[in-house]
């Protein structure tokens, strides 16, 4: 009789553990408390303006942001500290098999906006019209002028192109990583000869006073339009031509939310959705 009223103990020790594992990290509401979210650098203009306009509104809320690699948010949600990222890809099927078995369910996960990958130039370049095809000669380094992005492997504007242009094939040598998007711009701004890449929140904000500035320095390429039934006709990144499938470098931005009850988390990424627009 001891022993069973022992195992009954134990399941029930167990079993409240748990669910205050799971509860732990929701003791906040929709619209207060304190949250630790990662955000792919790339989306880092945007995502501060919408925690501004969140805590403008609940100034009870901490929302806590971290910018950093796509790989490194990845790295970040296994951690217990970190509930939320913001990313351009949803997790693979062996990613949600892995935290189902870890804690017992699988984050929440949806589209919140649709951003692009911004094709920049010197103000001064002679060319600014794009063909997917000339984008690759270059990527691959078959055109050898300077190709200048946020990363050599671990940001989502690499795997992007490498997913979206390159299909399998590797960058040239004339390829260069810098330190983030701000240093893709200022590199861009000294070279005439050289093409950037960057999230499209880093250059497309005609509100902001910082972006008009870079915009005497460089400018947006235009693409090949995607979806024009008119032949040579380019796209140049904007609401309007990612919202009509226009623009051929458009990508999706992911939330990924580990919240057992609806929390902080839950509250931010509604406002994200409504107030932030659809298009980024």
């Amino acid at each position: 009789m001891q022993k069973l009223l022992a195992l009954i103990f134990i399941s029930i020790t167990v079993l409240s553990a748990c669910n205050q594992s799971k509860q732990k990290a929701n003791t906040d509401t929709l619209q207060s408390g304190t949250i630790y979210i990662s955000v792919d650098e790339s989306f880092k203009p945007v995502i501060e303006q919408q925690i501004k306009v969140f805590n403008s509104s609940y100034p009870d809320a901490h929302i806590i942001a971290s910018y950093k690699s796509e790989a490194d948010c990845f790295r970040d949600l296994q951690k217990d500290s970190t509930r939320m990222i913001i990313v351009a890809r949803g997790l693979k099927e062996d990613e949600a098999d892995a935290y189902k078995k870890k804690l017992d369910y699988i984050p929440r996960e949806n589209v919140v906006a649709f951003d692009a990958v911004a094709v920049i130039v010197n103000i001064n370049a002679k060319d600014s019209l794009y063909t997917i095809q000339q984008l690759k000669d270059i990527l691959t380094g078959k055109n050898n002028i300077p190709a200048i992005m946020d990363g050599n492997n671990a940001t989502s504007t690499v795997r992007f192109l490498q997913d979206s242009i390159l299909k399998g094939e590797s960058f040239g040598k004339n390829v260069v990583a810098v330190e983030g998007s701000k240093a893709v711009i200022e590199a861009i701004e000294k070279n005439i000869n050289a093409i950037g890449f960057v999230g499209l929140s880093w250059v497309g904000n005609s509100d902001e006073s910082a972006q008009l500035e870079q915009l005497k320095k460089i400018k947006l390429a235009m693409l090949e339009c995607k979806n024009c039934e008119e032949k040579d006709v380019y796209a140049k990144p904007s609401q309007a031509t990612i919202m009509y499938g226009q623009y051929s470098l458009a990508r999706p931005l992911f939330y990924i939310l580990k919240e057992y009850i609806e929390g902080l988390g839950t509250g931010f990424k509604i406002l994200c959705q409504v107030k932030g627009a659809t298009y980024i």
